[in-house]
């Protein structure tokens, strides 16, 4: 087991997540934050799903969303999208190691596109309580190309569930804040200092000829993750990122003052955040080193 405490580096591991992430302690981070592969190419196959409703306590049941069990829930979707099934039996054994990563006043922010939102919710409500659930973001950017045989899909959503609805992190007051859309309506001193942002999030794409630019394909911007610490971590928290990618969500967290732990499968992705995170120390699952 893997120690994360004041005296761990900043660290970045070449590996599988769900190889890495039994590696860490209960209860580390004040932050997760998972980016997961969106479902853009789901495969054309039906898997037998058996949707039974299983008593409340046994052990392999989990009692959500309006009091049915997981089991049945999912057993639901199933039916409605046979699809998806592959798509979440890769992503929930990933959401379970989060949660249980999660410290007490922790929380968990899945990014996914249009595509899986939907059932993701009803998923997670399932899984964690739907009193866990604490907003759904909205990240609307404008740029790129449009359908001209629908509307144009312009944004990404964010789901936020904290591990515990009454002691969660949340400072409001550290979050970067907003210029009025109507500046002419409020009064000088509110336009100089912004207003705060509501759960629809502005915010253009990294530019490609940006600074902050990586040219690592699913690069996202530092804004949008800022925002995220900012709000649900204090200084010196712990935050991971097991989808790192390019390692924006380490840049943000060391800017800010917390520490970090990501991983990535990908090596690209980790000579990417080599370079990004000069810092952090580099490791390869099953090394060390």
């Amino acid at each position: 087991m893997r120690t994360i405490d004041d005296r761990s580096p900043d660290l970045v591991v070449l590996g599988e997540n769900l190889d890495v992430t039994p590696t860490l302690p209960d209860g580390a981070f004040t932050v997760v934050y998972l980016d997961p592969p969106f479902n853009t190419g789901r495969k054309q196959r039906r898997h037998a799903v058996t949707a039974v409703q299983r008593d409340v306590g046994s052990p392999s049941t989990i009692t959500g969303f309006r009091g049915r069990t997981y089991e049945r829930v999912r057993g639901d979707l199933m039916r409605f999208d046979d699809r998806f099934e592959d798509y979440w039996s890769f992503l929930e054994p990933r959401l379970l190691e989060a949660w249980r990563l999660l410290a007490d006043d922790g929380t968990l922010y899945l990014h996914l596109d249009y595509r899986e939102a939907h059932y993701a919710k009803v998923l997670l409500d399932a899984l964690f309580g739907r009193d866990a659930f604490l907003n759904e973001i909205i990240w609307a950017y404008d740029f790129g190309a449009k359908s001209r045989s629908r509307w144009p899909t312009k944004h990404d959503t964010i789901l936020v569930y904290v591990k515990d609805p009454e002691r969660y992190w949340f400072d409001s007051e550290a979050v970067d804040r907003e210029p009025y859309m109507a500046p002419g309506l409020v009064t000088p001193e509110k336009r100089a200092r912004g207003k705060l942002p509501t759960d629809v999030w502005w915010h253009t794409i990294v530019s490609p000829t940006g600074s902050e630019k990586t040219g690592y394909p699913t690069q996202k911007p530092e804004g949008v993750l800022r925002r995220m610490v900012q709000a649900s971590s204090r200084e010196g928290d712990w935050v991971l990122d097991s989808f790192a990618g390019s390692g924006t969500l380490g840049a943000v967290a060391h800017a800010l003052g917390r520490r970090f732990v990501l991983v990535d499968h990908n090596p690209v992705a980790v000579d990417v955040m080599r370079r990004r995170l000069p810092g952090a120390a580099v490791e390869q699952q099953g090394t060390g080193a």
